[in-house]
């Protein structure tokens, strides 16, 4: 492995840089290893974490019925409301 080094990095990106590693949790080194394999195409982009994977298929037939048997409100258009 090779060791590089970025001279004159802008105080602007380093603090962009800085709350990045922060947000990933990671070494400044990590993340900007991981930036610099992602722009490049070394490796792809990772999709993004919403966290919402944890819900995808965990609603019974029951349970949809129910939502949407109480969201059926939201679909009716007040025509008064709208002049």
């Amino acid at each position: 492995m090779r060791h590089l080094t970025v001279r004159n990095v802008p105080d602007d990106l380093a603090r962009s840089l800085d709350a990045e590693r922060r947000r990933r949790g990671l070494s400044l080194n990590q993340t900007v290893i991981d930036l610099l394999s992602q722009a490049t195409g070394v490796t792809p982009q990772a999709v993004p974490d919403n966290g919402l994977a944890s819900f995808a298929g965990t609603w019974s037939a029951a349970d949809l019925q129910e939502f949407e048997q109480a969201t059926r409100a939201f679909r009716t258009v007040d025509a008064e409301m709208w002049r």
